[in-house]
C-alpha cells in the first residue's frame, strides 16, 4: 500500500510540474479545487448508498486524489505537505480517543459527552469565541442548520419536547403566508425550513437523512409515473397525473 501512495504522490508532482505538467492541473489553486473535492465526497456517498463496492473503491480514490492535490498546492507554497496532513489527523485521532490510545477509562454512557468535550477544547485552543465556531459555512444548509441547533442545545438552548418545535413550524408557516415582499418571503421561508429541521431533530431524526430518503422516494415514484403514462406526463391534466401518482403509491405499498 505505501508503494501505491508514493506512486500517487509522484504522479501529483508530475502533473503540477511547471514545465512538463498538465496545463489544467498547474493552473489550479485551493479555491478552484474545492468544488471538485465537495463533488467527489458526494459521489462517495452516492456509491455507498447504492452499495456498489467497485464504485466505492473508485470514488474513494478520486476523493484521496483531492486531498493529495490540495496538499501538493500547499507544499509548493511552503505551507505544509501530505505527510503533515496525515500527521495532523493521526495526532487528532489519538487525542480524541484517550480511552484507546491512552490510560483514560470512559463509561459507555459518557463517551459522546467526552467526545464533544474534547472537540470543544480543541476549538477553544484555536481561539473559538462562540459555541457555534467551527460549524463549516460550506456545509449543505440543512446539515448546517442541524449542527448549529445541536451546538446550541448542548448549552441548554433547546425545546424540552416536540410541542414547542411543532408550534414554531405552524407559526412560521403563517408568517410566510403573510409576507408581502420577496425579501420577507425569503426570510420567512428560511425561518420555516430552520424550524422544520428543529422539529425533525426533536423527534430524534436527522433532517439530512430524512430528506435524502424523501428525494429518493419521490424520484422512484415519479419515474414509475412516467413509465405508466401513455405519452408524456406533460400532456396529461393534473387530475390524471394525480391518479397515476396514487396508483404508483398503492402498487408500491
Amino acid at each position: 500500500m505505501p508503494d501505491q501512495l508514493d506512486r500517487l504522490l509522484r504522479l501529483m508532482v508530475a502533473l503540477r510540474d511547471p514545465v512538463n505538467g498538465c496545463e489544467w492541473d498547474r493552473a489550479q489553486r485551493f479555491e478552484t479545487i474545492v468544488p471538485h473535492t465537495i463533488e467527489e465526497a458526494y459521489e462517495v456517498a452516492d456509491a455507498v448508498a447504492r452499495g456498489d463496492l467497485s464504485d466505492i473503491r473508485d470514488e474513494l480514490g478520486d476523493l484521496l486524489f483531492q486531498v493529495v492535490f490540495q496538499a501538493r498546492i500547499a507544499e509548493e507554497a511552503g505551507h505544509f505537505d501530505f505527510n503533515d496532513v496525515a500527521g495532523a489527523i493521526s495526532d487528532k485521532l489519538e487525542a480524541r480517543h484517550p480511552h484507546i490510545f491512552g490510560d483514560a477509562q470512559w463509561a459507555g454512557g459518557m463517551r459522546e459527552e467526552r467526545w464533544e468535550a474534547i472537540k470543544a477544547e480543541e476549538r477553544s485552543a484555536k481561539g473559538a469565541q462562540s459555541a457555534l465556531d467551527g460549524v463549516a459555512v460550506a456545509l449543505p444548509a440543512l446539515s448546517r442548520a442541524e449542527k448549529l441547533q445541536k451546538r446550541a442545545a448542548r448549552l441548554g438552548f433547546d425545546w424540552p419536547d416536540t410541542v414547542g418545535p411543532r408550534a414554531k413550524v405552524v407559526e412560521e408557516m403563517d408568517e410566510l403566508d403573510q409576507a408581502e415582499s420577496r425579501e420577507e418571503r425569503i426570510a420567512e421561508a428560511g425561518d420555516l425550513l430552520f424550524s422544520a429541521v428543529n422539529f425533525v431533530r426533536a423527534h430524534g431524526i436527522s433532517a439530512e437523512d430524512a430528506l435524502r430518503a424523501a428525494n429518493a422516494k419521490f424520484e422512484r415514484r415519479f419515474r414509475a409515473m412516467e413509465s405508466l403514462a401513455e405519452g408524456t406526463l406533460a400532456d396529461l391534466p393534473l387530475e390524471e397525473q394525480e391518479a397515476l401518482w396514487q396508483r404508483v403509491k398503492r402498487e408500491e405499498d
